[in-house]
């Protein structure tokens, strides 16, 4: 199984806001890159953290084992610890005493989908600290949401 290493981060302005994502998908074994950015004119700093997971797995022509390193928090508890329960209470998830709908089910379901096509590590990178391919993706993230701002 071919190794890769997906590098991942989203950004917003304002929180719902311009959002743009960046990945960076190099393989281990020849060091090739591959680097993908885009955005959405109205999103959120969570959607854009998923949305670059998610296509850094979609640009992947085969399964492979994926070393992902990301900054989020949510993205990275959710894939290797909510998520399982979420998907056993049919996408909800437990507020207080009751259950409510995962908030971003459907992308949430898309990485549940590409998750059993892939044998994923997940490695936790302090955002905005120097981490080389971690700052890349932020610059790329932030200038694909700075062209929704340039259009208003």
């Amino acid at each position: 199984m071919k190794k890769v290493s997906l590098y991942t981060d989203g950004a917003c302005s304002g929180n719902p806001g311009p959002g743009g994502w960046a990945f960076i998908l190099r393989c281990d074994k020849t060091g090739k890159e591959l680097e993908r950015s885009d955005g959405e004119p109205e999103s959120t700093n969570n959607k854009m953290e998923l949305m670059a997971v998610i296509q850094g797995l979609e640009a992947l022509s085969e399964p492979c084992s994926v070393t992902l390193y990301a900054d989020s928090t949510y993205v990275l508890q959710g894939m290797k610890t909510w998520m399982a329960g979420w998907k056993s209470r049919g996408w909800k998830r437990k507020d207080g005493s009751k259950l409510v709908p995962v908030k971003n089910v459907e992308l949430w379901k898309r990485l549940d989908a590409l998750m059993s096509q892939h044998e994923i590590h997940f490695e936790h990178v302090k955002g905005h600290d120097g981490h080389v391919e971690n700052e890349r993706c932020d610059v790329l993230a932030v200038a694909a949401y700075q062209r929704y701002l340039k259009k208003s």
